[in-house]
Protein backbone atom coordinates (compact mmCIF):
# COMPACT_ATOMS: atom_id res chain seq x y z
CA UNK A 1 0.00 0.00 0.00
CA UNK A 2 0.76 3.92 -0.16
CA UNK A 3 0.24 6.38 1.93
CA UNK A 4 -1.19 8.87 -0.32
CA UNK A 5 -2.14 12.28 2.20
CA UNK A 6 -4.14 12.34 5.87
CA UNK A 7 -3.91 8.89 6.56
CA UNK A 8 -5.25 7.32 3.39
CA UNK A 9 -3.55 4.29 2.28
CA UNK A 10 -4.12 2.67 -1.22
CA UNK A 11 -2.74 0.21 -3.99
CA UNK A 12 0.37 2.03 -5.59
CA UNK A 13 -1.79 1.80 -8.70
CA UNK A 14 -5.40 2.83 -9.07
CA UNK A 15 -8.06 2.09 -11.63
CA UNK A 16 -9.66 5.17 -13.50
CA UNK A 17 -13.52 4.31 -14.05
CA UNK A 18 -14.03 6.45 -16.84
CA UNK A 19 -12.76 3.99 -19.27
CA UNK A 20 -15.80 1.95 -18.56
CA UNK A 21 -18.43 4.11 -19.91
CA UNK A 22 -18.55 5.26 -23.44
CA UNK A 23 -16.22 7.80 -24.04
CA UNK A 24 -14.37 6.32 -25.97
CA UNK A 25 -17.28 4.14 -27.58
CA UNK A 26 -19.45 1.69 -26.23
CA UNK A 27 -19.21 -0.42 -23.30
CA UNK A 28 -20.81 -3.90 -22.40
CA UNK A 29 -21.32 -3.64 -18.46
CA UNK A 30 -21.29 -7.16 -17.91
CA UNK A 31 -17.77 -7.24 -19.54
CA UNK A 32 -17.13 -4.16 -17.68
CA UNK A 33 -17.64 -5.40 -14.03
CA UNK A 34 -15.90 -8.40 -15.10
CA UNK A 35 -12.49 -5.82 -15.52
CA UNK A 36 -13.05 -4.27 -12.09
CA UNK A 37 -13.32 -7.56 -10.57
CA UNK A 38 -9.93 -8.50 -12.20
CA UNK A 39 -8.46 -5.16 -11.04
CA UNK A 40 -9.47 -6.16 -7.70
CA UNK A 41 -8.13 -9.36 -7.81
CA UNK A 42 -4.75 -8.15 -9.02
CA UNK A 43 -4.53 -6.20 -6.18
CA UNK A 44 -5.30 -2.67 -7.69
CA UNK A 45 -8.17 -1.67 -4.84
CA UNK A 46 -7.81 2.01 -5.40
CA UNK A 47 -11.01 2.46 -8.00
CA UNK A 48 -11.69 6.08 -8.95
CA UNK A 49 -14.95 7.30 -10.45
CA UNK A 50 -17.12 10.30 -10.56
CA UNK A 51 -20.91 11.13 -10.45
CA UNK A 52 -21.31 12.98 -14.34
CA UNK A 53 -19.02 9.42 -15.64
CA UNK A 54 -21.63 7.78 -17.83
CA UNK A 55 -24.50 10.10 -15.97
CA UNK A 56 -24.22 7.92 -12.77
CA UNK A 57 -24.07 4.87 -14.51
CA UNK A 58 -20.23 4.55 -13.58
CA UNK A 59 -21.17 5.28 -9.78
CA UNK A 60 -23.60 2.63 -10.47
CA UNK A 61 -21.21 -0.41 -12.00
CA UNK A 62 -19.00 0.23 -9.18
CA UNK A 63 -21.76 -0.11 -6.55
CA UNK A 64 -22.38 -3.87 -8.14
CA UNK A 65 -18.74 -3.90 -7.26
CA UNK A 66 -18.62 -2.52 -3.93
CA UNK A 67 -21.52 -4.80 -2.75
CA UNK A 68 -19.68 -8.31 -3.01
CA UNK A 69 -16.25 -6.58 -2.10
CA UNK A 70 -16.19 -3.27 -0.03
CA UNK A 71 -13.82 -3.74 2.19
CA UNK A 72 -11.30 -4.92 0.16
CA UNK A 73 -11.74 -1.38 -2.04
CA UNK A 74 -10.50 2.75 -1.43
CA UNK A 75 -13.52 4.35 -3.22
CA UNK A 76 -12.95 7.69 -4.97
CA UNK A 77 -15.22 9.55 -6.60
CA UNK A 78 -16.34 13.26 -7.47
CA UNK A 79 -18.77 15.82 -7.65
CA UNK A 80 -18.97 19.46 -9.44
CA UNK A 81 -19.31 18.45 -13.20
CA UNK A 82 -22.77 18.83 -14.72
CA UNK A 83 -23.06 17.34 -18.11
CA UNK A 84 -21.43 14.25 -19.19
CA UNK A 85 -17.77 13.53 -20.79
CA UNK A 86 -19.11 12.37 -24.12
CA UNK A 87 -21.69 15.29 -25.03
CA UNK A 88 -20.19 18.31 -23.49
CA UNK A 89 -20.31 19.77 -19.51
CA UNK A 90 -23.10 22.46 -18.77
CA UNK A 91 -21.99 23.97 -15.68
CA UNK A 92 -19.67 23.33 -12.72
CA UNK A 93 -20.89 23.67 -9.61
CA UNK A 94 -19.24 23.70 -5.85
CA UNK A 95 -21.97 25.37 -3.90
CA UNK A 96 -22.63 23.85 -0.48
CA UNK A 97 -26.18 23.07 -1.30
CA UNK A 98 -25.38 21.29 -4.65
CA UNK A 99 -22.66 19.37 -2.99
CA UNK A 100 -24.60 17.79 -0.30
CA UNK A 101 -27.29 16.92 -3.02
CA UNK A 102 -24.22 15.31 -4.73
CA UNK A 103 -22.78 13.35 -2.15
CA UNK A 104 -25.90 11.87 -1.24
CA UNK A 105 -26.61 10.65 -4.77
CA UNK A 106 -23.23 9.40 -5.19
CA UNK A 107 -23.69 7.36 -2.09
CA UNK A 108 -27.14 6.00 -3.56
CA UNK A 109 -25.72 5.10 -6.27
CA UNK A 110 -22.89 3.50 -5.27
CA UNK A 111 -24.71 1.55 -2.50
CA UNK A 112 -22.21 2.35 0.28
CA UNK A 113 -22.51 4.73 3.26
CA UNK A 114 -18.78 6.63 2.97
CA UNK A 115 -16.73 7.12 0.31
CA UNK A 116 -12.94 6.84 1.19
CA UNK A 117 -12.31 10.03 -0.72
CA UNK A 118 -14.38 12.72 -2.32
CA UNK A 119 -12.91 15.24 -4.86
CA UNK A 120 -14.32 18.63 -5.93
CA UNK A 121 -13.72 17.57 -10.35
CA UNK A 122 -13.35 21.54 -11.25
CA UNK A 123 -13.06 24.65 -9.63
CA UNK A 124 -16.24 26.52 -10.10
CA UNK A 125 -14.48 30.19 -10.00
CA UNK A 126 -18.10 31.76 -8.72
CA UNK A 127 -17.43 30.12 -5.18
CA UNK A 128 -14.51 30.87 -3.11
CA UNK A 129 -12.47 27.62 -2.37
CA UNK A 130 -12.77 28.37 1.24
CA UNK A 131 -16.58 27.93 1.10
CA UNK A 132 -16.19 24.50 -0.87
CA UNK A 133 -13.76 22.72 1.56
CA UNK A 134 -16.02 24.04 4.43
CA UNK A 135 -19.10 22.80 2.77
CA UNK A 136 -16.98 18.99 2.24
CA UNK A 137 -15.54 19.12 5.65
CA UNK A 138 -19.07 19.01 7.02
CA UNK A 139 -19.44 15.17 5.26
CA UNK A 140 -15.97 14.60 6.91
CA UNK A 141 -17.83 15.24 10.04
CA UNK A 142 -21.39 13.53 9.03
CA UNK A 143 -19.38 10.43 8.32
CA UNK A 144 -20.73 10.73 4.99
CA UNK A 145 -16.81 11.12 3.78
CA UNK A 146 -13.21 9.95 4.86
CA UNK A 147 -10.79 12.45 3.07
CA UNK A 148 -10.60 15.43 0.55
CA UNK A 149 -9.54 15.59 -2.50
CA UNK A 150 -9.15 18.02 -5.19
CA UNK A 151 -8.90 17.99 -8.86
CA UNK A 152 -7.06 20.47 -11.40
CA UNK A 153 -6.35 22.87 -8.86
CA UNK A 154 -3.45 25.49 -8.95
CA UNK A 155 -1.12 25.53 -5.91
CA UNK A 156 -2.99 28.62 -4.58
CA UNK A 157 -5.66 26.93 -4.15
CA UNK A 158 -4.71 24.21 -2.70
CA UNK A 159 -2.76 26.01 0.04
CA UNK A 160 -6.12 27.94 0.54
CA UNK A 161 -8.09 24.30 0.69
CA UNK A 162 -5.58 22.79 3.14
CA UNK A 163 -5.89 25.72 5.68
CA UNK A 164 -9.57 24.89 6.41
CA UNK A 165 -9.12 20.84 5.94
CA UNK A 166 -6.55 18.33 5.18
CA UNK A 167 -6.35 17.29 1.73
CA UNK A 168 -5.48 13.46 0.89
CA UNK A 169 -4.85 13.90 -2.43
CA UNK A 170 -5.07 16.21 -5.71
CA UNK A 171 -5.89 14.54 -9.00
CA UNK A 172 -4.75 16.41 -12.20
CA UNK A 173 -3.46 15.19 -15.46
CA UNK A 174 0.44 14.11 -15.41
CA UNK A 175 2.08 12.36 -17.47
CA UNK A 176 5.38 12.28 -19.82
CA UNK A 177 3.38 14.80 -22.38
CA UNK A 178 1.72 16.67 -19.77
CA UNK A 179 4.06 18.32 -17.05
CA UNK A 180 2.38 21.85 -16.53
CA UNK A 181 1.94 20.08 -13.05
CA UNK A 182 5.42 19.86 -12.09
CA UNK A 183 5.77 23.85 -12.17
CA UNK A 184 3.73 24.69 -8.67
CA UNK A 185 1.24 22.05 -7.96
CA UNK A 186 3.20 19.40 -7.45
CA UNK A 187 5.96 21.11 -4.96
CA UNK A 188 2.97 22.53 -3.08
CA UNK A 189 1.77 19.20 -2.69
CA UNK A 190 5.15 18.05 -1.61
CA UNK A 191 5.59 20.50 0.71
CA UNK A 192 1.65 20.20 2.31
CA UNK A 193 2.58 16.57 2.69
CA UNK A 194 -0.36 16.05 -0.16
CA UNK A 195 -0.36 13.00 -2.27
CA UNK A 196 -0.89 13.33 -6.03
CA UNK A 197 -2.95 11.22 -8.54
CA UNK A 198 -2.02 11.54 -11.62
CA UNK A 199 -5.19 10.94 -14.13
CA UNK A 200 -4.58 9.94 -17.77
CA UNK A 201 -0.89 9.05 -16.99
CA UNK A 202 -0.43 7.32 -20.40
CA UNK A 203 -1.77 10.64 -22.13
CA UNK A 204 -5.29 9.45 -22.53
CA UNK A 205 -4.01 6.33 -24.37
CA UNK A 206 -1.64 8.29 -26.86
CA UNK A 207 2.01 7.21 -25.22
CA UNK A 208 0.86 3.53 -25.53
CA UNK A 209 1.42 3.95 -29.64
CA UNK A 210 -1.54 2.58 -29.79
CA UNK A 211 -3.86 5.47 -30.68
CA UNK A 212 -4.09 6.76 -34.03
CA UNK A 213 -5.53 10.32 -33.83
CA UNK A 214 -7.28 10.21 -37.19
CA UNK A 215 -9.36 7.17 -36.89
CA UNK A 216 -11.22 8.46 -33.04
CA UNK A 217 -14.78 7.99 -33.29
CA UNK A 218 -16.83 10.63 -33.54
CA UNK A 219 -18.28 10.57 -29.98
CA UNK A 220 -14.69 9.68 -28.76
CA UNK A 221 -13.86 13.39 -27.00
CA UNK A 222 -10.58 13.53 -27.93
CA UNK A 223 -11.58 14.77 -30.92
CA UNK A 224 -12.24 18.33 -28.94
CA UNK A 225 -8.66 18.08 -27.27
CA UNK A 226 -6.35 20.32 -29.55
CA UNK A 227 -2.92 17.55 -29.16
CA UNK A 228 -4.77 14.93 -30.89
CA UNK A 229 -5.73 17.88 -34.13
CA UNK A 230 -4.20 16.16 -36.92
CA UNK A 231 -0.70 18.07 -37.26
CA UNK A 232 0.13 18.18 -33.00
CA UNK A 233 -0.87 14.34 -33.21
CA UNK A 234 1.70 13.92 -35.72
CA UNK A 235 4.39 15.84 -34.39
CA UNK A 236 3.88 14.22 -31.04
CA UNK A 237 4.51 10.91 -32.35
CA UNK A 238 8.15 12.12 -30.94
CA UNK A 239 7.49 11.87 -27.41
CA UNK A 240 6.02 8.02 -28.61
CA UNK A 241 9.10 7.16 -29.96
CA UNK A 242 11.35 8.08 -27.68
CA UNK A 243 8.63 5.90 -24.91
CA UNK A 244 9.01 3.02 -27.15
CA UNK A 245 12.74 3.62 -27.64
CA UNK A 246 13.65 3.58 -23.83
CA UNK A 247 11.01 0.42 -23.22
CA UNK A 248 12.88 -1.76 -25.58
CA UNK A 249 15.95 -1.16 -23.45
CA UNK A 250 13.80 -2.04 -20.58
CA UNK A 251 12.38 -5.55 -21.92
CA UNK A 252 8.96 -3.58 -21.32
CA UNK A 253 5.90 -2.63 -22.93
CA UNK A 254 5.53 1.83 -23.64
CA UNK A 255 2.32 1.59 -21.13
CA UNK A 256 4.76 0.48 -18.70
CA UNK A 257 7.64 2.88 -19.18
CA UNK A 258 5.14 5.82 -18.84
CA UNK A 259 3.92 4.62 -15.77
CA UNK A 260 7.22 4.13 -14.02
CA UNK A 261 8.48 7.79 -15.10
CA UNK A 262 5.78 9.06 -13.31
CA UNK A 263 6.65 6.47 -10.02
CA UNK A 264 10.32 8.05 -10.95
CA UNK A 265 8.91 11.51 -10.55
CA UNK A 266 7.33 11.06 -7.23
CA UNK A 267 10.56 9.87 -5.68
CA UNK A 268 12.55 12.52 -7.81
CA UNK A 269 9.97 15.54 -6.54
CA UNK A 270 9.37 14.20 -2.82
CA UNK A 271 5.87 13.03 -3.07
CA UNK A 272 3.76 9.70 -3.29
CA UNK A 273 2.52 9.71 -6.70
CA UNK A 274 -0.26 7.09 -7.36
CA UNK A 275 -1.61 6.96 -11.20
CA UNK A 276 -4.79 6.05 -12.11
CA UNK A 277 -5.01 4.28 -15.53
CA UNK A 278 -7.98 3.26 -16.80
CA UNK A 279 -8.83 0.02 -19.55
CA UNK A 280 -11.57 -1.98 -20.31
CA UNK A 281 -9.10 -5.11 -20.85
CA UNK A 282 -8.24 -7.22 -18.22
CA UNK A 283 -4.83 -8.03 -19.88
CA UNK A 284 -3.93 -4.52 -20.08
CA UNK A 285 -4.07 -4.03 -16.20
CA UNK A 286 -1.47 -6.85 -15.82
CA UNK A 287 0.31 -5.12 -18.40
CA UNK A 288 0.49 -1.58 -15.86
CA UNK A 289 1.10 -3.70 -12.80
CA UNK A 290 4.25 -5.05 -14.24
CA UNK A 291 5.37 -0.71 -13.95
CA UNK A 292 5.79 -1.62 -10.69
CA UNK A 293 8.76 -3.47 -11.34
CA UNK A 294 10.37 -0.99 -13.35
CA UNK A 295 14.04 0.98 -12.28
CA UNK A 296 14.64 3.77 -15.27
CA UNK A 297 18.36 4.48 -15.14
CA UNK A 298 18.87 8.10 -14.74
CA UNK A 299 20.30 8.41 -18.69
CA UNK A 300 16.49 6.87 -19.51
CA UNK A 301 14.66 9.14 -17.48
CA UNK A 302 16.69 12.09 -19.23
CA UNK A 303 15.73 10.70 -22.98
CA UNK A 304 12.19 10.47 -21.70
CA UNK A 305 12.37 14.45 -20.25
CA UNK A 306 13.71 16.08 -22.98
CA UNK A 307 11.07 14.16 -25.41
CA UNK A 308 8.77 15.45 -23.39
CA UNK A 309 9.66 19.22 -23.99
CA UNK A 310 8.40 18.64 -27.85
CA UNK A 311 5.08 17.87 -26.69
CA UNK A 312 2.44 20.26 -29.35
CA UNK A 313 -0.66 21.27 -28.04
CA UNK A 314 -2.78 21.67 -25.33
CA UNK A 315 -4.17 19.13 -23.31
CA UNK A 316 -7.42 20.58 -22.37
CA UNK A 317 -9.63 22.88 -25.38
CA UNK A 318 -10.23 25.46 -22.17
CA UNK A 319 -7.44 26.93 -20.13
CA UNK A 320 -8.97 27.54 -17.54
CA UNK A 321 -10.52 23.83 -17.50
CA UNK A 322 -7.35 23.11 -15.83
CA UNK A 323 -4.79 24.18 -13.55
CA UNK A 324 -2.43 25.69 -16.12
CA UNK A 325 -4.95 28.05 -17.58
CA UNK A 326 -5.15 29.90 -13.42
CA UNK A 327 -1.82 29.32 -12.62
Amino acid sequence: MVALGNGLDVSPLGFGGMALTPVYGEVDPADALKTLHHAVDSGVSFIDTADVYGGGSNEELIGRLLRERRDEVQLATKFALVGNPAGGYTDIRNDAAYIRQAVDRSLQRLGTDVIDLYYMHRRDLRVPIVETVEAMAELVQQGKVRHLGLSEVTARELEDAFAVHPIAAVQSEWSIWSRDVERNVVPAAAALGVGFVPYSPLGRGFLTGTVDAASLGDNDFRRRIPRFSPDAASANQAVVSAVRSVAGDLGATPAQTALAWLLAQGKRLGLPVVPIPGTRKRNRIDENLGALALDLTPAQLDALDAASDAVVGSRSADPQWVSEGRE
